[in-house]
């Protein structure tokens, strides 16, 4: 049974889905979409009413979905921790919650909470960015420093560490670190995503050999493969984020997945992303 555990953006929260709860609600989605495409052609009364029920089981089966992962937005809202109500930030989750669910093709077998970290990430970074008067870069930046800075919680970056981290020269790592500093010093008192207390597990910590692998292979579109490739976020959107063109980016994530399985963990690490 289903047991509402408190709102986030107004929205009534379920306990979290497992990978195969998650997944037994694909075919009903799958058939209640196909059904509100074909009632729009059904004449048939009969027809109509078989469509019409399926349509709302679907209905029903997609806002479980939502609201079972509702608990990613407060995560993703609480490691933020910046000093402005947390219901704004909270409401441009959920409404990247929606939105990751309108585009979601249960098809694809992809997990719906990790396709929908993405878009809660997105949204909530954009409703921070707009708060603090940043760019877009600005915050992007910020973001891969915070996470490398969660690395290392045991001291302060310095430039050459940023240097290192993002393959960028000393003069350009000290101007990421400034920005960095200079957005992140606007939070207040943010906690670390490990020291969220938060029922189930959403995006689980993939093991640290498959990370350092996909580094390795990568390089620098290491968060793009994985974006794509685990999470299922759409090439587009990656390649804007990332000033890329499509075909630009395609061309990338071709090359990625060449160097992966030439890799020497190639076969344990294609297991791993299949098995996603």
């Amino acid at each position: 049974m289903n047991v509402v555990r408190g709102r986030v953006g107004g929205l009534a929260m379920l306990p979290p889905l497992s990978p195969e709860e998650e997944r037994r609600l694909y075919p009903t989605i799958i058939a209640g979409r196909e059904a509100a495409r074909r009632l729009a052609a059904e004449t048939d009364p009969a027809a109509r009413s078989r469509l019409l029920r399926q349509q709302r089981a679907g209905q029903d089966a997609e806002s479980i979905l939502l609201r079972a992962t509702c608990g990613l937005v407060r995560v993703r809202v609480m490691e933020r921790g910046f000093r402005f109500g947390k219901d704004e930030l909270e409401a441009a989750g959920v409404e990247g919650l929606a939105h990751a669910l309108a585009r979601f093709d249960p098809s694809r077998e992809h997990r719906f909470a990790t396709y929908a970290n993405y878009w809660i990430t997105k949204m909530v970074l954009e409703a921070v960015r707009e708060q603090l008067g940043v760019t877009d870069q600005a915050m992007r930046l910020a973001s891969r420093v915070a996470r490398l800075q969660r690395q290392h919680p045991d001291r302060d970056l310095t430039a050459a560490d940023v240097a290192g981290a993002l393959g960028v020269d000393r003069d350009r790592a000290s101007e990421v670190l400034r920005v960095a500093r200079d957005v992140w010093a606007r939070r207040r008192g943010a906690v670390p995503l490990a020291d969220v207390a938060v029922e189930g597990s959403f995006t689980p910590e993939p093991p640290a050999w498959v990370v350092d692998a996909l580094h390795e292979s990568c390089g620098e579109d290491f968060e793009a493969f994985w974006s794509h490739t685990v999470a299922g976020a759409p090439i587009a959107e990656l390649a804007r984020a990332r000033g890329l063109s499509r075909q630009g980016l395609a061309k990338r994530l071709a090359r990625c997945r060449q160097r992966v399985q030439s890799s020497p963990d190639a076969g344990r690490l294609v297991a791993w992303l299949d098995a996603q």
